[in-house]
This record gives structure tokens, C-alpha cells and sequence, in this order.
């Protein structure tokens, strides 16, 4: 089941969500100080191509919490929205709800990509 979900995750805007992660992913590596934010940025990239049968466990501490607090103001913000009005549009139909709540799991990993484990 996780393989069909993927799949049609990949085909109807997976791809799209990724690309905009690795977009913003490359805009942060334009600097020193933003590399490790960027590095963040494409290991969820690779999360939002194939969502379905992980875990994103949250932990960290109040590094993590400074750190998530900046990358909310120059990035997180938009990504998360992103992903919360998607998701919305796809809980519209009974079909879409898995692939919507996939998505509001993403839109809360765009808020807090720092400290959190993907399993």
C-alpha cells in the first residue's frame, strides 16, 4: 500500500512539493550560514517525494528552537502554507484524505525541520 501511495503521491504534486523544498534548499546554500539550513531543506525534499510509510519523530532542544524560530521567518512560513492549503484541497474528497493528511505532516515538518528525525 505504501508503493501505490507513493506512486500516486509522485504523480499528483509530490514532485512539485520537492522541487520546491530543493528550491529553497539552494537559495540557502547561496550563503555560508545558511548551508545547514539548506542541507535540512533537501532531506525533506526527499520526504516529500515519498511520504508515505515514514515517521518524522520531533525532538531537539532549545537550540533547535532558536534555530526552527529563524528558519520559520526566512523560509518556513511560505513552505508550510504551502503544504496546509494543499493539503485542504485534497481533504475535500474521501480519496484525498490520506494524501491531505500526508500533506499537513509535511506543513508541520516546514515549521519545525530542525531537531526532527525522519524514521
Amino acid at each position: 500500500m505504501k508503493l501505490i501511495g507513493n506512486i500516486i503521491w509522485f504523480l499528483f504534486g509530490g514532485f512539485i512539493g520537492a522541487l520546491m523544498w530543493a528550491l529553497v534548499g539552494f537559495l540557502w546554500c547561496c550563503t555560508i550560514v545558511g548551508i545547514p539550513f539548506g542541507v535540512q531543506c533537501f532531506k525533506a525534499a526527499f520526504l516529500v517525494l515519498w511520504p508515505f510509510g515514514k515517521e518524522v519523530v520531533y525532538g531537539g532542544g532549545s537550540v533547535s528552537f532558536i534555530v526552527n524560530m529563524l528558519w520559520i521567518i526566512f523560509g518556513g512560513l511560505e513552505l508550510a502554507f504551502f503544504h496546509l492549503v494543499i493539503g485542504g484541497i485534497y481533504c475535500l474528497t474521501v480519496v484525498g484524505i490520506p494524501f491531505g493528511l500526508q500533506q499537513f505532516k509535511l506543513a508541520k515538518l516546514a515549521f519545525m525541520p530542525f531537531g526532527a528525525q525522519v524514521g
